[in-house]
């Protein structure tokens, strides 16, 4: 690794605004360095400290059960569960060894079995309580008491995987998002082979090449979508076994996709039992003491990334899921919360000075460092990507360059500039020079993830982009017959939306599950408020399916864009080149990977002969969102060639490709010699 002063030396040239605070960044670069030896003694590996889910939890080896657990503050610890009718028994109690607060049991192999349940009993000065072991790697809830237990899982035959040496193709990441209880079309909880046999068939037709699967850790509550995680070990069972996300991600691989996982390492739930919050009979286990310990937005604990312990569960963590069920990388959720004390609440992040104030949290920053070089030695082609609303410098530059090394950043306002546009805004007023500033405005050197919408705006309490565009006319006016101009407008407007987002894209592109096809109404799972019902969490794939209605006719332009994202790799492509940009002709223009995009936002305006700057020759549609089998008015001819003409106009001259462009339409042209 290059020493820490040429390390930096590429953030500050690629961006002269942090010369200012290049004491900072250097401090940071060796709080990373010196903590990494700190964590590894200068004898190990990073990726050898990063094994404790191997030494604590329980394992079968040597022919006996042996169990660990950190839980410094206890004074007696016990296994409890099906192999002695959940009693407190003395050949049950776990040893203390050291002096770190490590407690150990062997037991024979006959104690337990594959398929018993146990907890801990834990005490402490002044109380005791029941917890599910921290490293936990399976853990079920009784469907009639809704208790949750570690289960024993060590089934005779281990799953076999088929395919061994997948390495994940280094294409730009066209993820669909996907949540696995909600992705069935019946009003239940979908499994991991439902989605195996049903769902999986369905992305790879529609040619995305990444997976990214939410809600996977175990989490008490199935409408916090995976975010209030509780057992970090631990596949959630609601979706099925160990083997069967296994199999998922197996079979994943086996059609070349991709799968990355979403990891909540920011926060963790504060349920007592089933978390990791007051494990031992202390607030400040794993978390913060005091109130710096509590999110209380989210009604969570804190984690406390300076303590050894911490990091080693965490950074474990990491390599687990890595190791045990394959994923080919994480997107790191909440990494805003995690980088300030403030966890960017009521939050505008408009100064450099808020990025190197006293507000960062600089443990939270190193931990993020240390993770994403664990992962990428662990899994050289593992993908890492960070969710961050605050813009913090570097965070996806390699490490190698004096940043914290993940691969890709979500590009968050994208999709909040897209809601707020059509929310707030009539078409008319649409501001086009603001539109391609929020598409483009992202650090040179960083690669990002562009998108329209993801899960966030599908959720109650907000609108998926078609749901805003169409209302309550999709109910009943989406019959390939009907005639509608709130569906035509909304169908127009999705499909322009969709395109000028991935090919403005600053590295990848992704998509929650269903909104490619116009998914009608929200997402709300079942709660009290709703009577418990399942009904908005599914997805509907019937509409689809249904060629007498008119989303297929959306999916079908979905497909076609990212073949054609594809096919002119658009994704690694320089960035795009605007060659026209008119504020009341509502036209965008410009040039990637060779061709020419050319959008006309206008609700009803179309313009004939309107002249495009273009590189010389001759050119031919390749996409055109107003084409009938993608629901549009077909007013393009598309076989008709176009050719540049020259021009000269005053000490200018170029150019250009004079057009038909109509109303609520988008074209690609290819240059016949590409």
């Amino acid at each position: 690794m290059k020493p820490l002063n040429g390390r930096l030396s590429h953030l500050l040239e690629s961006d002269p605004y942090l010369k200012p605070y290049a004491d900072i960044m250097q401090r940071r670069l060796k709080r990373i360095e010196k903590t990494a030896d700190r964590l590894t003694g200068g004898k190990t590996s990073l990726a050898d400290f990063a094994s404790g889910h191997e030494y604590f939890g329980l394992h079968f080896r040597n022919n006996e059960w042996l169990f660990r657990e950190w839980a410094p503050n206890a004074t007696a610890v016990y296994l409890i569960g099906d192999m002695n009718q959940w009693q407190q028994r003395k050949g049950f109690a776990l040893d203390k060894i050291g002096e770190e607060g490590v407690w150990e049991i062997h037991l024979p192999a006959d104690n337990m079995s594959h398929g018993d349940l146990y907890r801990l009993r834990i005490h402490w000065p002044g109380g005791e309580g029941d917890r599910i072991p921290a490293y936990a790697r399976h853990v079920v809830q009784d469907p009639a008491t809704l208790i949750f237990n570690a289960r024993v899982w060590a089934p005779l035959s281990p799953y076999q995987w088929k395919n061994q040496n997948f390495k994940r193709p280094q294409d730009p990441p066209l993820i669909y998002e996907v949540h696995v209880g909600m992705a069935q079309e019946e009003e239940k909880i979908g499994s991991y082979r439902e989605f195996t046999l049903g769902v999986l068939p369905r992305i790879v037709a529609a040619g995305y090449n990444t997976i990214q699967l939410m809600a996977i850790p175990e989490h008490p509550y199935y409408g916090s979508f995976g975010y209030q995680v509780s057992s970090f070990f631990a596949a959630s069972s609601r979706f099925g076994t160990p083997d069967d996300l296994k199999a998922l991600i197996d079979t994943a691989h086996g059609a070349g996709l991709t799968v990355t996982m979403d990891l909540v390492h920011s926060h963790a739930v504060s349920n007592e039992v089933e978390g990791l919050s007051r494990f031992d009979g202390t607030l400040y286990q794993y978390f913060h003491a005091g109130p710096r310990g509590i999110h209380h937005a989210w009604d969570s604990r804190c984690f406390d990334y300076g303590k050894l312990q911490v990091l080693h569960f965490l950074l474990s963590n990491c390599r687990y899921w890595l190791d045990e069920y394959r994923f080919d990388g994480f997107r790191f959720d909440g990494i805003t919360s995690m980088l300030y004390h403030h966890h960017g609440l009521e939050k505008a992040f408009t100064s450099y000075d808020d990025y190197f104030d006293n507000s960062v949290d600089e443990d939270a920053l190193t931990y993020l460092a240390l993770a994403n070089r664990l992962v990428h030695d662990v899994r050289p082609d593992a993908v890492t990507i960070s969710e961050d609303i605050s813009g913090m410098p570097g965070l996806a530059v390699p490490q190698s360059k004096g940043g914290f090394g993940f691969d890709y950043r979500f590009a968050m306002g994208v999709p909040d500039f897209w809601i707020r546009l059509i929310k707030d805004t009539k078409d008319e007023d649409w501001p086009i020079g603001q539109l391609w500033f929020e598409l483009t405005n992202r650090r040179s050197d960083e690669k990002t993830i562009s998108y329209a919408e993801s899960h966030d705006q599908a959720l109650v309490g907000d609108q998926s982009i078609i749901f805003r565009l169409i209302g309550a006319d999709m109910y009943d006016c989406m019959q390939i017959e009907d005639e509608n101009m709130q569906v035509d407008r909304g169908m127009a407007l999705h499909k322009m939306v969709r395109l000028i987002t991935i090919a403005t894209a600053g590295g990848s592109y992704l998509n929650f599950m269903g909104n490619e096809f116009g998914h009608p109404e929200w997402i709300d799972f079942p709660r009290q408020g709703n009577n418990w019902s399942y009904r908005y969490a599914r997805r509907q794939w019937h509409l689809v399916d249904d060629t007498r209605l008119k989303y297929h006719l959306l999916a079908q332009f979905d497909r076609d864009m990212i073949a054609l994202t594809k096919d002119r790799r658009l994704l690694d492509s320089p960035p795009a080149h605007l060659l026209h940009k008119h504020s009341e002709d509502k036209i965008i223009a410009f040039k990637r990977a060779g061709c020419i995009f050319v959008f006309n936002f206008h609700p009803h305006r179309s313009f004939t002969d309107y002249g495009i700057d273009a590189p010389p020759g001759k050119y031919q549609i390749v996409l055109d969102s107003d084409a009938p089998h993608y629901g549009g008015h077909g007013r393009l001819q598309p076989d008709q060639p176009h050719f540049t003409l020259k021009y000269e106009e005053g000490t200018k001259q170029g150019h250009r490709v004079s057009l038909y462009l109509p109303s609520r339409s988008a074209q690609v042209l290819q240059p016949e010699n590409l």
